[in-house]
């Protein structure tokens, strides 16, 4: 994929004659972390809340989560094991029970409570009801009903522990369901949302907080699947504007943007562990004063900078065998290699990632699709050169490294059991499907493509309907101004042409941001699973080896986006930087020397490359000394992180 900046498309082969400006990305989220042996050996009159969310499949992970339960509960505390959601998908180890074994092992472990998630909807809300009415715990969800109006699960209770403290607990999962689930699994269900003016699920949510403080409770913990991405900020999703616009809570326990925090951006209660059990939440309430004494997440793993093991949580024996047992049967069903890789296929989300850029992993993806409708002689009605081929980045959910390649690796690539399906549109509606799926930067519904050269203008704003496209969150465009298509199959693009489009299921049914596709006026459903659909390209038509022409991806795909830039007195003119005293901040114009001993800098809010190499080096002409000496870390100049440790020296 190609990136253009405005004023800047030439930086990288005239990188001292202009100047960029490369910032951190995200606000400072607050993350307290200890360790295991931080943990007072005493515990009496305290109750523990310990938490996960975002498993996804990690099911060695269920063994800590157990040990730590029983560890504490030893120490005199009363423990509440809970999971905020997202536990039945990820992996084959649960995707092919279609999230029965997570289930089973939650019940092993000893959890106590739980919300779901939207993940739990991908195998169809039935089976997510047979396999949650198997659990030991409380399962809880306030905001999506059923077709008599009621919550399809508790939307919440007050639990009374030991030491007198009434914890009222609410479930809450994400809105997205109705986009980010096919539609057909949702039929009859009621999402409730924030439509225009009404607050419906606001609504929800202080109509639980209110019913459980008459219920007696002393304390309200939301158990919420909602994240803080920004691309439900427009509606009011995420858990920090649940916290602002509902009072009396007192802290809300989240998942689904994976985000590792004990604090929202601006100090709110709410606290996350990432995923697959890269921290464990601890929550640790005072039983005589009733309120909470202290907040934090523990690490499962810590590991030095050679990523050796220096701590880890103790394991529950019982638990680690039956984890260990079902790994290995998996293993024995998908584990044969049948492929090899020469170089590592992109599992990242962003940035340079599946939800915000081309990849090769969605290169290789969309040409099995394509292939696999193409090499069937008349199965499509329109010539060759007007079919192409679209998945959503989102539905990419891991990388492929270099090696051995197993059915194991594409089907946790590929866990959630889509088909392959053709639908037929016309050019201006292919154009609202791009222009829709780039609304906004990451978005799960981002286009992976072959068959297409496109270009997205980000410098140019999305022009919204004022309304959403029909039972979804997502508002489709009312005009087509950040994105235009160049050609197919090498052929001039026509927006009166039709044109076949090779997607899966879920996009087909209308997921995610493709209404379109499900007014399509011919669609069908080849039933060929997609990840049996990559496997079988892989070794059919490329041999069995991955191979390096999908080192980087195709570059198909042209992103423009605006990069700031200095005040011209900044810009370096013939290798001084104009305006600036040379003697004074002691620029020579020459590369400064790193030398042998490595110096480190901890990034922090409003940095960017440019301002760091100021600091180091007297100029921002050198931000590619930083970047160079941190390529392995560093997927774009334009996007580094708050905490993120680099190199300058």
């Amino acid at each position: 994929m190609k990136h253009f900046r405005k004023s800047l498309a030439m930086i990288l082969t005239l990188a001292m004659t202009f100047s960029l400006s490369v910032c951190a990305l995200a606000a400072e989220l607050t993350a307290e972390k200890k360790a295991f042996t931080d943990l007072p050996a005493d515990l009496t009159g305290k109750t523990v809340i310990l938490h996960t969310n975002d498993v996804h499949g990690e099911i060695m992970g269920y063994s800590y989560a157990s040990a730590l339960k029983t560890e504490l509960t030893a120490r005199g505390a009363e423990v509440i094991l809970a999971d905020c959601g997202d536990f039945s998908q990820g992996s084959p180890n649960v995707s092919v029970s279609k999230g029965a074994k997570a289930v089973e092992l939650m019940n092993a472990a000893g959890y106590d409570v739980a919300v779901i998630g939207n993940h739990e909807f991908d195998y169809g809300y039935e089976q997510m009801r047979d396999n949650l009415s198997k659990a030991k715990f409380k399962v809880l969800c306030a905001d999506i009903l059923d077709e008599s109006g009621k919550p399809i699960f508790d939307p919440g209770y007050v639990r009374e522990t030991k030491g007198g403290v009434k914890i009222g607990f609410f479930g809450m999962d994400t809105p997205q369901i109705k986009t980010s689930t096919a539609p057909a699994i949702t039929k009859g269900l009621t999402i409730l949302s924030n439509t225009g003016e009404k607050t419906a699920f606001y609504d929800c949510a202080s109509e639980q907080v209110q019913k459980l403080k008459d219920d007696g409770a002393d304390l309200i913990i939301g158990l919420v699947h909602l994240g803080i991405d920004d691309d439900v900020a427009v509606d009011g999703y995420r858990s920090i504007d649940l916290y602002a616009k509902v009072s009396g809570i007192d802290l809300l326990l989240d998942g689904h943007a994976h985000a590792v925090m004990t604090a929202g951006p601006n100090g709110e209660p709410v606290q996350s562990t990432g995923t697959k059990f890269a921290y464990i939440g601890v929550v640790v309430i005072d039983d005589a004063s009733k309120s909470i004494e202290s907040r934090f997440l523990l690490p499962t793993v810590t590991k030095d900078a050679d990523g050796n093991v220096t701590a880890e949580l103790p394991k529950d024996e019982t638990v680690t065998a039956a984890a260990q047992k079902l790994s290995d049967e998996i293993d024995a069903l998908y584990g044969t290699v049948f492929a090899r890789s020469e170089v590592e296929l992109n599992g990242e989300k962003y940035p340079n990632g599946n939800r915000d850029s081309e990849t090769n992993n969605g290169d290789l993806i969309t040409e099995a699709m394509l292939w696999t409708v193409l090499k069937e002689q008349g199965s499509v009605t329109v010539p060759e050169d007007h079919v192409l081929a679209i998945s959503n980045g989102g539905g990419i959910r891991a990388a492929i490294k270099p090696g051995n390649v197993t059915m194991k690796d594409i089907n946790t690539v590929l866990p959630f059991g889509n088909t392959i399906s053709v639908v037929y549109i016309t050019g201006a509606e292919l154009l609202e499907v791009l222009e829709a799926s780039t609304c906004s930067l990451p978005l799960g519904g981002y286009p992976q493509t072959t068959g297409i050269q496109w270009t997205l203008d980000t410098t140019k704003a999305y022009d919204a309907k004022a309304e959403t496209y029909p039972d979804s969150t997502y508002y489709g465009p009312k005009t087509i101004n950040r994105v235009s298509i160049q050609s197919i199959n090498g052929k001039p693009f026509d927006k009166d042409a039709t044109y076949a489009v090779v997607t899966n299921d879920f996009c087909a049914e209308g997921g995610d941001t493709y209404y379109v596709f499900l007014n399509a006026g011919a669609s069908f459903d080849t039933g060929i699973p997609l990840d049996e659909a990559v496997i079988a390209y892989v070794r059919e038509k490329l041999g069995g080896v991955i191979s390096r022409t999908y080192a980087a991806p195709r570059g198909d795909q042209t992103i423009i986006t605006e990069t700031a830039t200095p005040d011209a007195a900044e810009q370096p003119t013939d290798g001084n930087t104009a305006g600036t005293n040379t003697e004074q901040t002691g620029e020579t114009g020459n590369t400064p020397d790193t030398g042998n001993n490595a110096e480190y800098y901890t990034v922090k809010s409003g940095d960017c490359l440019w301002t760091i190499a100021q600091r180091f080096y007297g100029s921002g002409k050198f931000w590619t000394v930083i970047y160079e000496l941190n390529r392995d870390q560093i997927r774009n100049p334009n996007v580094i992180y708050v905490g993120q440790v680099l190199r300058v020296r």
